[in-house]
């Protein structure tokens, strides 16, 4: 007899994470439990909203996945992501927050002062107020032989467990920003030589200092500047890349077997096109951005402009990384996710009135 492969839900099930609200309608409804939506969780629920944290994949976002974080208030030998986002996790829970993972957000709708969401198993969760911090999700390198590989030898993003599977390596990384950067530096307590391959002259564009000149101090990791990968090889597993130099135009292959891409992200915001506005990159749009020439967003029924992190759907609010205009920093999404608590407060009053 030929055994079924159990889903995403039975599994999550079997290990004892919620995948279904315990209510219908919440005061407040998070959609994504990065560093943003987490914080709002926390400061919402410990203001007295009955709160309802929504996840897609795993709770921690983007920012879990990181090697180290150096740069985070308060922890002056750094953190991991993974252990930032297991204390957040655990604080939102003591402060009653119901989270459910993993699950996903199919639409959004508005019922007079209701905002509704629809999730994946067709269940409908209703709020007061609705907070959006998907976070992004990593660019994918569109080269001949990538696809094939992936999770074979290239990865998209990092964590510890991939850094132990490379001890003694050649581990090449793409990308010129802070996760990059970060992973580098995680790596190199494994791997025998870390080799970042960045598409630009230098690191300062796009990295902090402090991850520039640890870098720099790095014996066994190895900067090549104007590098990227056209090619990538193998039988089953990724064995070799092709880099190209843009300054030279020369190309060389060379032996590969770990690939780590951290070459920008997109925003996960498909779901809301035609409720939520959003930037030509699909970001969203908030506060003064959605006031054109002195006119407010179509629809909009309040006699005031949208607040600092309000969408064109009042009740709705965006933090985080997938809020056009944001800096993409950990401390600035926990920022932004305190903020919005502030705003949706003001907002609930408003409405009440």
């Amino acid at each position: 007899m030929r055994l079924s492969r159990p889903t995403i839900t039975e599994v999550a099930n079997k290990i004892g994470m919620q995948t279904r609200a315990d209510k219908l309608f919440y005061d407040l409804v998070v959609v994504g439990a990065g560093p943003a939506g987490l914080a709002a969780a926390v400061y919402g629920a410990s203001e007295g909203l009955s709160t309802l944290m929504i996840e897609k994949e795993a709770p921690g976002g983007q920012a879990g996945t990181s090697s180290r974080i150096e740069n985070y208030l308060g922890f002056p030998i750094g953190l991991s992501g993974a252990d930032l986002a297991r204390r957040a996790i655990a604080q939102a829970r003591r402060f009653g927050v119901e989270i459910i993972s993993p699950q996903e957000v199919k639409s959004l709708r508005a019922e007079g002062q209701y905002r509704i969401v629809t999730l994946g198993d067709g269940r409908e969760v209703s709020c007061r107020a609705l907070l959006l911090s998907m976070g992004v999700q990593w660019n994918h390198l569109d080269i001949p032989g990538i696809q094939k590989f992936t999770g074979a030898g290239v990865y998209y993003g990092a964590a510890a467990t991939e850094a132990l599977s490379c001890a003694n390596e050649d581990v090449f990384i793409i990308g010129g920003a802070n996760s990059a950067g970060q992973a580098a530096m995680h790596f190199s307590r494994y791997a025998a030589r870390v080799i970042m391959l960045v598409r630009g002259p230098d690191l300062t564009r796009g990295m902090s200092d402090y991850l520039v000149d640890q870098i720099a101090a790095t014996p066994n990791i190895e900067v090549r500047f104007n590098a990227s990968v056209i090619e990538a090889c193998g039988e089953n597993n990724l064995e070799a890349i092709t880099i190209s130099d843009s300054q030279t135009g020369q190309t060389e292959r060379v032996a590969a077997t770990s690939l780590f891409i951290f070459i920008g992200a997109v925003p996960r915001t498909e779901w809301l096109q035609g409720v939520i506005e959003t930037d030509e990159r699909g970001f969203l749009l908030s506060g003064s951005d959605l006031v054109r020439e002195g006119i407010r967003p179509k629809g909009w029924n309040f006699d005031r402009d949208p607040s600092l992190l309000e969408t064109n759907l009042p009740g709705v609010f965006v933090a985080g990384d997938v809020r056009a205009g944001s800096i993409k920093r950990v401390a600035s999404s926990v920022g932004e996710g305190s903020v919005c608590v502030s705003l949706i407060h003001q907002y609930l009053r408003e409405v009440a009135a």
